[in-house]
């Protein structure tokens, strides 16, 4: 039987936040940059300095520091381009003709990060480029508790677009500078995470971040901070009716961004500005290509920008910084701290959709900082799980399960035998297929489907706890189960194990119906490996309808009736180890019409086929 989608009930719902109860054992570290850079629009190679204080909050000692080095990955024989090769699905993007682009770079066209200079408190260090990632052994030891400043100079040139940062993109961006300076490895309560850039995901250091960027004055350049020197940028950026007098061929742009863990900015002679005033929220920034075909889209895209940052303010937690910006650049679409880079050539709907998700990442990764190569469910699945819900609602789609498409890529892994955990290292898939659904489809379903565990009521209030106790830190997945545990009263150690750390699927079946004394003896069988709750609806000749409710032994707890309107009988626990449960319906079996499993559909079985008995018809 095909798998019916019935309505889903209350899934946004009036929350009140509730107060942080922050963890006195946490610590993290923080980075303060100071960067001063010189870019050459001709030959697309720059060079600066940066003053780093970095702050050592750990309980630990350190004697050496890591640097990712993001540009170097553009070059023939990198990581990147071996796992490009090597891999069974390679990106397109990063292909030509079923060969990897990289791999043809030239000298003038590859990238490069390089630190030609490095010192530690004015004193000299050693340190060694390995790939994209430098090694650095300290004059002295970071005592617990100490700061250091490291001040170094530094060289890089900017690939051609390839992969999220780049030049000369397919839309004629000139410059999207992501991963483009030498930035501070994570060193958290599991260690360094100097991870080489292969293609996948990122994690980074809390810090404030004060940019000077000069470049050729005809650039209009937006992203990450707040321009400091906006009277002497122009450029849009002035106050209205100022009038902006530049003299010599090259601007200083002077950002500062407070208390972010990543830096982007993008740059073009041809970008159309636009802002923005919301009166509840931040100054919108729109750049994008003055080029006919798109300038309908963008214009319309401001007003839905507008409704998404209301929306997500709401459902999450209020967006803490004075402004965003969309632009028009990269090669799909890249979340970064108060900005995002967006393909612009798109159908309206698409480029809706990118900016959507895009800004969700403001909040699941920029706010909430997960470390995405080791847990980017958390980072693709939950702003997967609440884009889904913010698109519903802005653009009118009415689907009564927005998440169906998430489902149905879950669905298509399992029967692939491609599935990996979730713990997987992003870098680790065997696949892209397999990284892309485990890390948005799977990861969107365990928020979906956790609202079938707990209640939606109790969901949503988890996501903004979830939210007001972590944002500004470094998440990692218990703190999203206890936060559900503490707000549901039920036990989810069972849900975020089978869910994340395994491929055991969800199977439960209907094993027959039959007539007992006059009343009608339900058999339910548990197939797949992976416990759940149950909800069944039964549907009578009358046309009534009830539900059952069978809790799962080990939640200890129970969820409040998700169909008020329904009558429900909540039964006895179902104990996992047990592969068969019997129930009895207080009706003849003659007036049963249809027994349904978990009409919302947002359990993930893998076979709805043996979740619905209906009577046939005579």
């Amino acid at each position: 039987m095909a798998r019916t989608f019935f309505t889903l009930v209350g899934f946004i719902a009036g929350i009140v936040l509730l107060s942080a109860q922050n963890n006195s054992s946490y610590w993290q570290q923080h980075a303060d940059y100071t960067m001063d850079v010189k870019m050459d629009v001709k030959t697309f190679q720059y060079g600066g300095t940066q003053k780093l204080v970095y702050t050592n909050n750990s309980p630990d000692e350190l004697n050496r520091v890591y640097y990712h080095l993001y540009f170097n990955a553009f070059q023939p024989g990198s990581e990147m381009d071996a796992r490009l090769q090597n891999v069974k699905d390679p990106d397109k993007r990063m292909m030509s003709d079923d060969k990897s682009r990289i791999a043809s770079l030239s000298e003038t066209e590859m990238g490069y990060l390089h630190v030609q200079s490095l010192t530690q408190d004015g004193k000299p260090v050693k340190f060694n480029e390995e790939g994209t990632i430098l090694v650095v052994n300290l004059a002295k030891p970071i005592p617990s508790g100490g700061k250091t400043v490291l001040e170094m100079e530094f060289k890089g040139q900017v690939p051609l677009q390839i992969r999220r940062s780049g030049r000369n993109s397919s839309e004629g961006v000139a410059l999207s500078m992501s991963q483009w300076y030498p930035k501070l490895s994570e060193y958290d309560f599991e260690g360094w995470h100097p991870n080489p850039y292969i293609g996948r995901e990122f994690h980074g250091v809390w810090g404030n971040f004060d940019v000077k960027l000069t470049i050729d004055k005809d650039y209009t350049v937006g992203g990450s901070g707040y321009l400091q020197n906006p009277q002497e940028i122009g450029h849009g950026y002035q106050a209205l009716g100022t009038i902006v007098k530049t003299k010599g061929k090259t601007l200083t742009w002077h950002f500062k961004a407070p208390n972010v863990h990543d830096f982007m900015w993008a740059a073009d002679p041809n970008y159309i500005h636009d802002v923005v005033e919301m009166k509840d929220g931040p100054t919108l920034h729109f750049l994008y290509k003055n080029d006919p075909e798109i300038l309908e889209n963008w214009k319309k895209l401001q007003p839905k920008t507008e409704e998404t940052m209301r929306f997500f303010s709401k459902n999450i937690g209020k967006y803490p910084y004075k402004q965003y910006s969309v632009i028009q650049g990269g090669d799909g679409g890249m979340e970064y701290a108060m900005s995002t880079l967006i393909t612009g050539k798109r159908s309206f709907g698409s480029l809706v959709g990118v900016m959507v998700h895009e800004m969700a990442h403001s909040w699941f990764q920029h706010i909430l900082a997960t470390n995405e190569s080791k847990y980017e469910w958390m980072d693709e699945g939950f702003t997967s799980f609440i884009s889904s819900l913010c698109m519903n609602e802005i653009m009118n789609e009415g689907k009564e399960n927005p998440f169906e498409g998430s489902y149905k890529g879950y669905y298509a892994l399992v029967n692939s035998g491609l599935e990996k955990p979730q713990t997987t290292h992003a870098d680790r898939f065997a696949t892209n297929f397999a990284y892309g659904i485990a890390a948005y489809s799977k990861g969107s379903i365990f928020l979906s489907q956790l609202g079938y565990v707990i209640g939606q009521d109790k969901l949503m209030e988890t996501i903004q706890k979830y939210y007001e106790d972590f944002k500004f830190k470094h998440p990692v997945p218990n703190d999203i189960k206890r936060t559900a545990e503490k707000v549901s009263g039920m036990e989810l150690d069972w849900y975020l194990t089978d869910w994340t750390q395994t491929t055991n699927t969800i199977d439960y079946g209907i094993k027959s119906v039959e007539s007992e004394g006059g009343k009608t003896k339900v058999q339910l069988e548990r197939i797949g490996e992976m416990p759940m709750p149950l909800d069944i609806l039964a549907v009578y000749s009358d046309g009534t309808q009830e539900t059952f409710y069978v809790p799962l032994r080990m939640m200890r707890g129970e969820k409040d009736n998700p169909y008020p309107s329904l009558k429900r009988t909540v039964l006895e626990d179902w104990a996992w180890a047990h592969p068969t449960y019997g129930f009895v319906i207080d009706r003849p079996v003659e007036e049963i019409k249809a027994i349904v499993i978990d009409p919302s559909q947002l359990m993930a079985d893998v076979d709805g086929e043996n979740n619905v008995h209906q009577k046939l018809l005579d």
